[in-house]
């Protein structure tokens, strides 16, 4: 929780009670939760906790650069607190979110050709290495 509070205070945000279990709810799960899942969780513990403020919370994180969303599956979006620069890899049996490293793709030359370049989203898709040993 003192990261999380850390973290808000020097982006310049607040640090409520909520937004300090919504970030550090982040921090702690990779698993790139949706805002259902965020409330779901997080509501146990707690009651005040609306769906809206999951929402605009995760709004305040993304303009603060704290947080960034992805779109998975079929217009899914899910948030992850990893801010720099890598792609996901979903798997196509289990349906978890992996972060993956670049390693260099998105070095300006490489990716740009002159435009400057904000966001990169890229999604892999295919059997994750859990599955693979399973047999699945």
């Amino acid at each position: 929780m003192q990261r999380a509070t850390e973290m808000l205070r020097n982006k310049g945000i607040s640090p409520s009670y909520h937004r300090v279990k919504i970030l550090a709810y982040l921090l702690e799960k990779k698993t790139h939760p949706t805002v259902e899942e965020i409330y779901r969780n997080l509501s146990k513990e707690i009651p005040t906790l609306s769906k809206t403020t999951v929402y605009n919370t995760l709004k305040i994180f993304i303009d603060k650069d704290i947080a960034k969303s992805l779109v998975a599956g079929k217009n899914e979006i899910r948030y992850d607190a990893t801010t720099r620069e890598h792609a996901h890899f979903t798997c196509s049996k289990c349906h978890r979110i992996y972060d993956v490293e670049l390693a260099g793709i998105l070095e300006e030359d490489i990716l740009s050709e002159g435009h400057k370049v904000e966001d990169c989203q890229i999604i892999l898709k295919g059997i994750c290495k859990n599955c693979l040993s399973k047999g699945n």
